[in-house]
Protein backbone atom coordinates (compact mmCIF):
# COMPACT_ATOMS: atom_id res chain seq x y z
CA UNK A 1 0.00 0.00 0.00
CA UNK A 2 1.22 3.50 -0.92
CA UNK A 3 0.72 6.16 1.79
CA UNK A 4 0.10 9.88 1.34
CA UNK A 5 -0.47 12.70 3.81
CA UNK A 6 -2.31 15.94 3.11
CA UNK A 7 -4.41 18.51 4.91
CA UNK A 8 -7.70 18.11 3.01
CA UNK A 9 -8.82 15.10 0.95
CA UNK A 10 -11.52 15.96 -1.59
CA UNK A 11 -13.61 13.14 -3.05
CA UNK A 12 -14.97 14.24 -6.42
CA UNK A 13 -13.25 16.05 -9.27
CA UNK A 14 -16.23 17.98 -10.61
CA UNK A 15 -16.57 21.77 -10.38
CA UNK A 16 -17.22 21.92 -6.62
CA UNK A 17 -14.27 19.68 -5.70
CA UNK A 18 -11.92 21.49 -8.07
CA UNK A 19 -13.07 24.93 -6.89
CA UNK A 20 -12.56 23.98 -3.25
CA UNK A 21 -9.09 22.64 -4.03
CA UNK A 22 -8.20 25.79 -5.94
CA UNK A 23 -9.36 28.17 -3.18
CA UNK A 24 -7.50 26.18 -0.53
CA UNK A 25 -4.30 25.85 -2.56
CA UNK A 26 -4.37 29.60 -3.17
CA UNK A 27 -4.03 29.91 0.63
CA UNK A 28 -1.21 27.38 0.86
CA UNK A 29 -3.42 24.51 2.10
CA UNK A 30 -2.52 21.10 0.67
CA UNK A 31 -5.22 19.01 -1.01
CA UNK A 32 -5.61 15.71 -2.83
CA UNK A 33 -8.58 15.22 -5.19
CA UNK A 34 -10.04 11.80 -6.04
CA UNK A 35 -12.21 11.39 -9.16
CA UNK A 36 -13.83 8.10 -10.19
CA UNK A 37 -13.99 9.00 -13.89
CA UNK A 38 -11.38 10.11 -16.40
CA UNK A 39 -10.81 13.80 -16.98
CA UNK A 40 -12.24 13.52 -20.50
CA UNK A 41 -15.42 11.95 -19.11
CA UNK A 42 -15.89 14.76 -16.59
CA UNK A 43 -15.44 17.36 -19.32
CA UNK A 44 -17.91 15.61 -21.64
CA UNK A 45 -20.85 16.06 -19.26
CA UNK A 46 -23.30 18.69 -20.52
CA UNK A 47 -24.69 20.79 -17.67
CA UNK A 48 -26.57 24.05 -17.38
CA UNK A 49 -24.66 27.26 -16.88
CA UNK A 50 -26.72 30.05 -15.30
CA UNK A 51 -24.29 31.65 -12.85
CA UNK A 52 -25.43 33.93 -10.05
CA UNK A 53 -23.41 37.10 -9.56
CA UNK A 54 -22.08 35.69 -6.27
CA UNK A 55 -20.92 32.55 -8.07
CA UNK A 56 -19.06 34.64 -10.65
CA UNK A 57 -17.29 36.56 -7.88
CA UNK A 58 -16.17 33.36 -6.14
CA UNK A 59 -14.87 31.92 -9.42
CA UNK A 60 -12.93 35.13 -9.96
CA UNK A 61 -11.45 34.81 -6.46
CA UNK A 62 -10.25 31.36 -7.51
CA UNK A 63 -8.62 32.83 -10.61
CA UNK A 64 -11.01 31.41 -13.21
CA UNK A 65 -13.05 34.46 -14.14
CA UNK A 66 -11.21 35.63 -17.27
CA UNK A 67 -13.13 33.58 -19.83
CA UNK A 68 -16.42 34.25 -18.03
CA UNK A 69 -15.87 37.96 -18.61
CA UNK A 70 -14.97 37.39 -22.27
CA UNK A 71 -17.33 34.60 -23.33
CA UNK A 72 -20.16 34.76 -20.80
CA UNK A 73 -23.53 36.28 -21.65
CA UNK A 74 -24.72 38.73 -19.00
CA UNK A 75 -28.52 38.55 -18.65
CA UNK A 76 -30.30 41.37 -16.87
CA UNK A 77 -33.67 39.67 -17.04
CA UNK A 78 -35.62 36.63 -18.18
CA UNK A 79 -38.89 35.87 -19.94
CA UNK A 80 -41.82 33.94 -18.53
CA UNK A 81 -44.96 32.95 -20.40
CA UNK A 82 -48.36 31.50 -19.66
CA UNK A 83 -50.84 30.32 -22.26
CA UNK A 84 -48.40 31.49 -24.98
CA UNK A 85 -48.36 35.08 -23.67
CA UNK A 86 -44.92 36.23 -22.56
CA UNK A 87 -43.61 38.91 -20.23
CA UNK A 88 -40.17 39.94 -19.04
CA UNK A 89 -38.82 40.24 -15.49
CA UNK A 90 -35.93 42.70 -15.27
CA UNK A 91 -33.29 41.75 -12.70
CA UNK A 92 -31.43 45.03 -13.13
CA UNK A 93 -34.51 47.19 -12.54
CA UNK A 94 -35.93 45.18 -9.63
CA UNK A 95 -32.83 44.16 -7.64
CA UNK A 96 -29.91 45.75 -9.47
CA UNK A 97 -28.21 42.45 -10.31
CA UNK A 98 -27.74 40.06 -13.22
CA UNK A 99 -26.85 36.46 -14.03
CA UNK A 100 -24.22 35.17 -16.47
CA UNK A 101 -24.69 32.35 -18.96
CA UNK A 102 -21.49 30.30 -19.08
CA UNK A 103 -21.51 26.52 -19.39
CA UNK A 104 -20.65 24.41 -16.37
CA UNK A 105 -18.39 22.29 -18.57
CA UNK A 106 -16.41 25.43 -19.40
CA UNK A 107 -16.13 26.30 -15.70
CA UNK A 108 -14.79 22.80 -15.03
CA UNK A 109 -12.31 23.07 -17.92
CA UNK A 110 -10.93 26.35 -16.54
CA UNK A 111 -10.64 24.89 -13.05
CA UNK A 112 -8.70 21.88 -14.35
CA UNK A 113 -6.32 24.20 -16.15
CA UNK A 114 -5.68 26.20 -12.96
CA UNK A 115 -5.22 23.02 -10.94
CA UNK A 116 -2.69 21.70 -13.44
CA UNK A 117 -0.81 25.01 -13.34
CA UNK A 118 -0.51 24.57 -9.56
CA UNK A 119 0.52 20.92 -10.02
CA UNK A 120 -2.42 19.77 -7.92
CA UNK A 121 -2.60 16.14 -6.78
CA UNK A 122 -5.56 14.64 -8.67
CA UNK A 123 -6.16 10.89 -9.00
CA UNK A 124 -8.50 9.89 -11.85
CA UNK A 125 -10.44 6.65 -12.34
CA UNK A 126 -10.25 5.68 -8.68
CA UNK A 127 -12.46 2.93 -7.29
CA UNK A 128 -13.44 1.28 -4.01
CA UNK A 129 -13.09 4.54 -2.06
CA UNK A 130 -13.48 3.98 1.68
CA UNK A 131 -13.51 6.66 4.40
CA UNK A 132 -12.27 4.80 7.46
CA UNK A 133 -13.25 6.85 10.53
CA UNK A 134 -14.42 10.46 10.13
CA UNK A 135 -14.50 10.80 13.92
CA UNK A 136 -10.75 10.19 14.18
CA UNK A 137 -8.40 13.17 14.60
CA UNK A 138 -6.63 12.04 11.42
CA UNK A 139 -9.03 10.47 8.93
CA UNK A 140 -7.91 7.80 6.48
CA UNK A 141 -9.22 7.40 2.95
CA UNK A 142 -8.29 4.17 1.18
CA UNK A 143 -8.87 3.61 -2.55
CA UNK A 144 -7.54 1.85 -5.63
CA UNK A 145 -5.98 3.85 -8.44
CA UNK A 146 -6.59 3.27 -12.16
CA UNK A 147 -4.19 0.29 -12.26
CA UNK A 148 -5.59 -1.31 -9.10
CA UNK A 149 -2.86 -0.21 -6.67
CA UNK A 150 -4.17 0.38 -3.14
CA UNK A 151 -3.45 3.84 -1.75
CA UNK A 152 -4.07 5.37 1.66
CA UNK A 153 -4.38 9.10 2.35
CA UNK A 154 -4.20 10.45 5.90
CA UNK A 155 -5.61 13.96 6.27
CA UNK A 156 -7.12 16.39 8.74
CA UNK A 157 -10.40 16.69 6.86
CA UNK A 158 -12.33 14.86 4.14
CA UNK A 159 -14.79 16.65 1.86
CA UNK A 160 -17.40 14.73 -0.11
CA UNK A 161 -18.00 16.43 -3.47
CA UNK A 162 -18.90 13.11 -5.09
CA UNK A 163 -22.52 13.70 -6.02
CA UNK A 164 -25.84 12.14 -5.12
CA UNK A 165 -24.65 8.56 -5.75
CA UNK A 166 -21.24 9.00 -4.10
CA UNK A 167 -19.82 7.21 -1.08
CA UNK A 168 -19.38 10.21 1.22
CA UNK A 169 -22.96 10.76 2.36
CA UNK A 170 -23.38 7.05 3.08
CA UNK A 171 -20.51 7.30 5.58
CA UNK A 172 -22.75 9.29 7.95
CA UNK A 173 -24.62 6.71 10.07
CA UNK A 174 -28.33 6.39 9.32
CA UNK A 175 -29.24 7.21 12.90
CA UNK A 176 -27.33 10.50 12.65
CA UNK A 177 -28.54 11.81 9.30
CA UNK A 178 -31.95 12.93 8.11
CA UNK A 179 -32.87 12.94 4.44
CA UNK A 180 -35.69 14.99 2.90
CA UNK A 181 -36.84 14.21 -0.62
CA UNK A 182 -39.53 14.95 -3.18
CA UNK A 183 -39.61 13.12 -6.52
CA UNK A 184 -41.41 14.97 -9.32
CA UNK A 185 -43.63 12.95 -11.69
CA UNK A 186 -42.00 14.25 -14.88
CA UNK A 187 -38.62 14.82 -16.45
CA UNK A 188 -36.91 17.21 -18.83
CA UNK A 189 -36.24 16.15 -22.41
CA UNK A 190 -33.29 18.29 -23.46
CA UNK A 191 -31.54 18.80 -26.78
CA UNK A 192 -28.47 20.72 -27.88
CA UNK A 193 -28.55 22.10 -31.42
CA UNK A 194 -26.17 24.16 -33.53
CA UNK A 195 -28.75 26.88 -34.10
CA UNK A 196 -29.02 30.53 -33.00
CA UNK A 197 -30.95 30.94 -29.72
CA UNK A 198 -34.61 31.83 -30.11
CA UNK A 199 -34.14 34.70 -27.63
CA UNK A 200 -31.35 36.83 -26.22
CA UNK A 201 -32.53 35.84 -22.71
CA UNK A 202 -33.96 32.63 -21.28
CA UNK A 203 -37.64 31.81 -21.80
CA UNK A 204 -39.57 29.79 -19.22
CA UNK A 205 -42.90 28.72 -20.70
CA UNK A 206 -45.97 27.11 -19.16
CA UNK A 207 -48.90 25.75 -21.16
CA UNK A 208 -51.55 23.13 -20.55
CA UNK A 209 -49.31 20.80 -22.61
CA UNK A 210 -46.45 21.27 -20.16
CA UNK A 211 -43.28 23.22 -19.52
CA UNK A 212 -40.59 24.40 -21.94
CA UNK A 213 -37.28 26.22 -21.46
CA UNK A 214 -35.20 28.00 -24.08
CA UNK A 215 -31.55 28.58 -23.19
CA UNK A 216 -28.23 28.92 -24.99
CA UNK A 217 -24.52 28.11 -24.85
CA UNK A 218 -23.29 30.66 -27.39
CA UNK A 219 -24.52 32.59 -30.45
CA UNK A 220 -24.83 29.40 -32.49
CA UNK A 221 -25.48 26.74 -29.87
CA UNK A 222 -28.90 26.46 -28.25
CA UNK A 223 -30.17 24.35 -25.38
CA UNK A 224 -33.90 23.56 -25.23
CA UNK A 225 -36.01 21.52 -22.82
CA UNK A 226 -39.52 20.06 -22.76
CA UNK A 227 -41.43 18.55 -19.86
CA UNK A 228 -41.84 14.85 -20.61
CA UNK A 229 -42.78 11.51 -19.10
CA UNK A 230 -39.92 10.55 -16.78
CA UNK A 231 -40.35 6.86 -17.65
CA UNK A 232 -39.47 7.37 -21.31
CA UNK A 233 -36.08 7.42 -23.05
CA UNK A 234 -34.48 10.14 -25.14
CA UNK A 235 -34.47 7.91 -28.22
CA UNK A 236 -38.27 7.65 -27.97
CA UNK A 237 -38.47 11.24 -29.23
CA UNK A 238 -37.57 12.36 -32.75
CA UNK A 239 -36.14 15.79 -33.49
CA UNK A 240 -39.26 16.53 -35.53
CA UNK A 241 -41.48 15.82 -32.50
CA UNK A 242 -39.32 18.00 -30.29
CA UNK A 243 -39.44 21.07 -32.53
CA UNK A 244 -43.17 20.77 -33.16
CA UNK A 245 -43.86 20.46 -29.43
CA UNK A 246 -41.53 23.33 -28.56
CA UNK A 247 -43.26 25.67 -31.02
CA UNK A 248 -46.62 24.79 -29.44
CA UNK A 249 -45.32 25.85 -26.02
CA UNK A 250 -43.49 29.05 -26.95
CA UNK A 251 -45.02 32.50 -26.44
CA UNK A 252 -46.55 33.83 -29.65
CA UNK A 253 -44.05 36.66 -30.01
CA UNK A 254 -41.11 34.20 -30.06
CA UNK A 255 -42.31 31.52 -32.47
CA UNK A 256 -41.12 33.24 -35.63
CA UNK A 257 -37.59 33.54 -34.19
CA UNK A 258 -37.10 29.80 -33.69
CA UNK A 259 -34.50 28.17 -35.92
CA UNK A 260 -34.52 24.38 -35.95
CA UNK A 261 -31.85 21.84 -36.84
CA UNK A 262 -30.51 18.38 -36.01
CA UNK A 263 -29.88 17.70 -32.32
CA UNK A 264 -26.25 17.00 -31.45
CA UNK A 265 -27.12 15.77 -27.95
CA UNK A 266 -30.39 14.53 -26.48
CA UNK A 267 -31.14 13.34 -22.95
CA UNK A 268 -33.82 13.05 -20.28
CA UNK A 269 -33.21 14.31 -16.76
CA UNK A 270 -35.45 13.32 -13.81
CA UNK A 271 -36.41 16.04 -11.33
CA UNK A 272 -36.11 15.79 -7.56
CA UNK A 273 -35.67 17.91 -4.46
CA UNK A 274 -33.33 16.38 -1.87
CA UNK A 275 -31.53 17.61 1.24
CA UNK A 276 -29.52 15.75 3.86
CA UNK A 277 -28.89 17.09 7.36
CA UNK A 278 -26.35 17.62 8.81
CA UNK A 279 -23.59 18.33 6.28
CA UNK A 280 -20.88 17.30 8.70
CA UNK A 281 -19.92 14.14 10.58
CA UNK A 282 -16.69 14.43 12.53
CA UNK A 283 -14.05 15.56 10.05
CA UNK A 284 -16.21 14.70 7.03
CA UNK A 285 -18.08 17.50 5.22
CA UNK A 286 -20.59 17.25 2.36
CA UNK A 287 -20.71 19.70 -0.53
CA UNK A 288 -22.92 20.10 -3.60
CA UNK A 289 -24.96 17.19 -4.96
CA UNK A 290 -23.67 14.93 -2.19
CA UNK A 291 -25.71 17.11 0.17
CA UNK A 292 -28.61 18.40 -1.90
CA UNK A 293 -30.36 18.17 -5.26
CA UNK A 294 -32.75 20.76 -6.70
CA UNK A 295 -34.82 20.59 -9.87
CA UNK A 296 -33.11 22.67 -12.55
CA UNK A 297 -36.05 25.03 -12.97
CA UNK A 298 -34.58 27.67 -10.66
CA UNK A 299 -30.98 27.27 -11.96
CA UNK A 300 -29.65 26.62 -8.46
CA UNK A 301 -27.65 23.38 -8.69
CA UNK A 302 -24.15 24.65 -9.50
CA UNK A 303 -24.75 27.91 -7.63
CA UNK A 304 -25.62 26.07 -4.41
CA UNK A 305 -22.52 23.91 -4.75
CA UNK A 306 -20.39 27.05 -5.14
CA UNK A 307 -21.97 28.65 -2.07
CA UNK A 308 -21.21 25.45 -0.10
CA UNK A 309 -17.60 25.68 -1.25
CA UNK A 310 -17.51 29.35 -0.23
CA UNK A 311 -18.69 28.66 3.32
CA UNK A 312 -16.51 25.58 3.79
CA UNK A 313 -13.38 27.16 2.33
CA UNK A 314 -13.80 30.14 4.65
CA UNK A 315 -14.00 27.78 7.62
CA UNK A 316 -10.98 25.71 6.56
CA UNK A 317 -8.88 28.79 5.79
CA UNK A 318 -9.75 30.32 9.18
CA UNK A 319 -8.81 27.05 10.88
CA UNK A 320 -5.41 26.81 9.21
CA UNK A 321 -4.73 30.47 9.95
CA UNK A 322 -5.05 29.67 13.63
CA UNK A 323 -8.37 31.51 14.04
CA UNK A 324 -10.13 28.54 15.63
CA UNK A 325 -12.72 26.08 14.36
CA UNK A 326 -15.97 27.96 15.07
CA UNK A 327 -16.60 29.00 11.46
CA UNK A 328 -15.64 25.54 10.20
CA UNK A 329 -17.96 23.68 12.54
CA UNK A 330 -20.80 26.13 11.85
CA UNK A 331 -20.54 25.19 8.16
CA UNK A 332 -23.53 22.84 8.18
CA UNK A 333 -25.89 25.34 9.81
CA UNK A 334 -24.71 28.24 7.65
CA UNK A 335 -24.90 26.34 4.37
CA UNK A 336 -28.27 24.71 5.13
CA UNK A 337 -29.83 28.10 5.80
CA UNK A 338 -29.12 29.13 2.21
CA UNK A 339 -29.80 25.66 0.80
CA UNK A 340 -33.36 25.53 2.11
CA UNK A 341 -34.13 28.97 0.67
CA UNK A 342 -32.96 27.79 -2.75
CA UNK A 343 -34.84 24.49 -2.40
CA UNK A 344 -38.02 26.45 -1.62
CA UNK A 345 -37.59 28.69 -4.67
CA UNK A 346 -36.80 25.76 -6.99
CA UNK A 347 -39.83 23.85 -5.69
CA UNK A 348 -42.08 26.90 -6.12
CA UNK A 349 -40.90 27.60 -9.65
CA UNK A 350 -41.17 23.94 -10.63
CA UNK A 351 -44.71 23.75 -9.27
CA UNK A 352 -45.71 26.97 -11.00
CA UNK A 353 -44.28 26.21 -14.44
CA UNK A 354 -45.04 22.49 -14.88
CA UNK A 355 -48.24 20.54 -15.37
CA UNK A 356 -48.69 17.72 -12.86
CA UNK A 357 -50.57 14.52 -13.73
CA UNK A 358 -54.21 14.72 -12.69
CA UNK A 359 -54.22 18.52 -12.39
CA UNK A 360 -57.77 19.81 -11.85
CA UNK A 361 -59.24 22.78 -13.70
CA UNK A 362 -59.23 24.78 -10.45
CA UNK A 363 -55.48 24.21 -10.03
CA UNK A 364 -54.85 25.28 -13.63
CA UNK A 365 -56.82 28.49 -13.08
CA UNK A 366 -54.81 29.25 -9.92
CA UNK A 367 -51.53 28.76 -11.80
CA UNK A 368 -52.60 31.07 -14.63
CA UNK A 369 -53.72 33.64 -12.09
CA UNK A 370 -50.38 33.54 -10.26
CA UNK A 371 -48.44 34.04 -13.49
CA UNK A 372 -50.78 36.88 -14.45
CA UNK A 373 -50.15 38.50 -11.08
CA UNK A 374 -46.39 38.08 -11.54
CA UNK A 375 -46.59 39.73 -14.96
CA UNK A 376 -48.05 42.95 -13.51
CA UNK A 377 -46.76 43.24 -9.94
CA UNK A 378 -43.41 44.96 -9.41
CA UNK A 379 -43.30 43.53 -5.88
CA UNK A 380 -43.84 39.96 -7.12
CA UNK A 381 -41.20 40.46 -9.81
CA UNK A 382 -38.69 41.78 -7.28
CA UNK A 383 -39.30 38.71 -5.09
CA UNK A 384 -38.79 36.43 -8.10
CA UNK A 385 -35.67 38.30 -9.24
CA UNK A 386 -34.10 38.34 -5.77
CA UNK A 387 -34.32 34.56 -5.58
CA UNK A 388 -33.34 33.91 -9.19
CA UNK A 389 -30.14 36.00 -9.12
CA UNK A 390 -29.26 34.48 -5.75
CA UNK A 391 -29.72 35.66 -2.19
CA UNK A 392 -26.54 37.18 -0.73
CA UNK A 393 -23.86 34.85 0.61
Amino acid sequence: MVNFKTQVTIIGGGPSGLLLSQLLMNEGIDTIVLEKHSKSHVLSRIRAGVLESGTVEILKQAGVGERIDIDGFVHEGTYLSSENKGFRVSFSETVGKSVTIFGQTEVTKDLYQKQEEREANIFFQVKNVNIIDPKCSKTEVIFEDEIGKEIKIVSDFVVGCDGFHGVSRQRIPLNQRKEYERIYPFGWLGILSETPPVSDELIYANTCDGFALCSMRNNNLSRYYLQCDVNTKAEDYSDDYFWKELIKRLPENSKDNLRTGPSIEKSIAPLRSFVVEPLQYGNLFLVGDAAHIVPPTGAKGLNLAVSDVHYLSEGLIAFYRGEGDKKLFNYSKTALNRIWKAVRFSWWMTTLMHEFPGTKEFDRKIKISELEYLSHSSFAQAHFAENYVGIPL
